[in-house]
């Protein structure tokens, strides 16, 4: 099959760039991240671009940036958290490996402090997050191959659990 060897999928700060880097590594392929794809292409920050021209631009730029790099990445691909909204986008996941990072609140507080710059919990960050959550964790479901807790756990043993759970060895 053509296309990445895995594809991360889950909401903001549950760690899928420093997963992703470390299941490339142990993959041995490069590493990928469509957030990462935007900003180069755009030539800003995300939230710039949230604020520049709003949700629904950026939302354009991140389907095109998604459908580019499952066609030409090989490797480990990270998306941004909202990617899975677009039903185009989750119907092009659906011959791939998706792992579903996941996370609960407290442990989103934890790791990010709901404090960074993230354009959609500029309010009431716990109770956005939450509401973000309940709007999107069955599109994360609907796409995945597998779903892996993050909670509670080192980036090193979420790794070896998403391999576990793809049973993946290095190509």
């Amino acid at each position: 099959m053509s296309g990445p060897r895995l594809v991360l999928v889950g909401p903001m700060g549950v760690g899928k760039s420093t997963v992703g880097r470390l299941l490339a590594e142990r993959l041995d392929v490069g590493y990928r991240d469509t957030d990462d794809d935007i900003v180069a292409a755009e030539g800003r920050e995300i939230s710039e671009i949230f604020v520049g021209e709003g949700e629904e631009h950026f939302r354009a730029l991140e389907k095109a940036a998604v459908a580019t790099a499952l066609t030409e990445h090989r490797g480990v691909l990270a998306l941004g958290g909202g990617a899975v909204l677009d039903a185009d986008t989750r119907a092009l996941l659906a011959p791939h490996p998706v792992v579903y990072l996941s996370m609960d609140v407290e442990e989103a507080v934890r790791r990010t402090g709901l404090n960074v710059a993230r354009p959609l919990l500029a309010v009431n960050p716990r109770k956005q997050w939450r509401e973000l959550m309940e709007a999107r964790r069955h599109l994360y479901e609907e796409v995945a191959t597998a779903v892996v807790t993050t909670d509670g756990r080192t980036p090193e043993e979420v790794t070896q659990a998403a391999l576990d759970a793809l049973e993946l060895k290095k190509a």
